[in-house]
């Protein structure tokens, strides 16, 4: 919905498609899979544990409006901000730990986009739910499952609460322990869970980074259309590189 480090705006689409009309992100961040196609039109549950990401949440669902977003103001180079949301727009791992950020004119051509994304796609969300809180404050219910977590080897970057508080082996039986199409998300080497690889993204200056998935279903639900989603997975490991880059 918003420029956010580590989204996943550009490989979302290479995820199994949800399964049941229920989605829970417990890392909520910018909840790029909850609005990829249609997904947006199911039950949408988010935990952000981060209360400025999770304030923005609450305007945007709450009081916010296409006129609202669309009159906020504009940046003009060299000014100085202390608005998280103008910060985040950085799009660096070091942005959560800013407190007042120069507008640059890459930082103002994102937050341009994003405000027209923003007022474009504010009716998506108003029936979603937002909470404040830690992943393992979670319902314990069978639905779709997007997890994505800070990634293990980022250490201390990236976010407020980042991969060095993060239990990673606790996280593991958590993950293991949800019902239903269960999704989560890391790159590089992480090993808490059997990852498998996903898609190479291609970053700026010919960086390359390696997206992986664990998945399972469980539960209920019939397992309708799970090899297929197997398969687009597979599928997705196939695409042509993915380029990270802001829209």
């Amino acid at each position: 919905m918003f420029y956010y480090f580590g989204r996943k705006k550009q490989t979302a689409k290479h995820y199994p498609k949800p399964i049941y009309d229920k989605i829970i992100e417990p890392f909520a961040g910018s909840a790029a899979y909850s609005l990829l196609g249609s997904n947006w039109e199911k039950e949408i549950f988010l935990i952000e544990k981060d209360k400025r990401v999770a304030d923005i949440w609450h305007w945007l669902i709450g009081e916010a409006t296409p006129e609202k977003i669309s009159a906020l103001p504009d940046l003009t180079v060299g000014e100085k901000s202390t608005e998280f949301l103008h910060i985040i727009h950085a799009v660096t791992k070091m942005a959560f730990a800013y407190k007042t950020i120069k507008a640059t004119p890459v930082l103002i051509r994102n937050w341009e986009i994003s405000k027209r994304h923003m007022a474009e796609n504010l009716h998506k969300v108003k029936h979603w739910k937002i909470v404040c809180g830690d992943y393992s404050s979670a319902p314990a219910e069978e639905a779709t499952w997007f997890i994505d977590p800070p990634y293990q080897n980022q250490g201390k970057l990236g976010y407020a609460w980042s991969a060095a508080m993060l239990d990673y082996t606790e996280l593991a039986r958590w993950v293991k322990s949800r019902k239903g199409q269960v999704i989560c998300c890391e790159g590089g080497e992480a090993n808490y869970l059997p990852f498998r690889p996903l898609v190479i993204n291609k970053g700026v200056a010919g960086r390359q980074s390696k997206e992986l998935l664990y998945y399972k279903v469980c539960g209920d639900v019939e397992e309708r259309g799970i090899q297929a989603q197997l398969r687009d997975h597979d599928s997705a490991r196939q695409a042509d590189h993915v380029e990270d880059r802001p829209l």
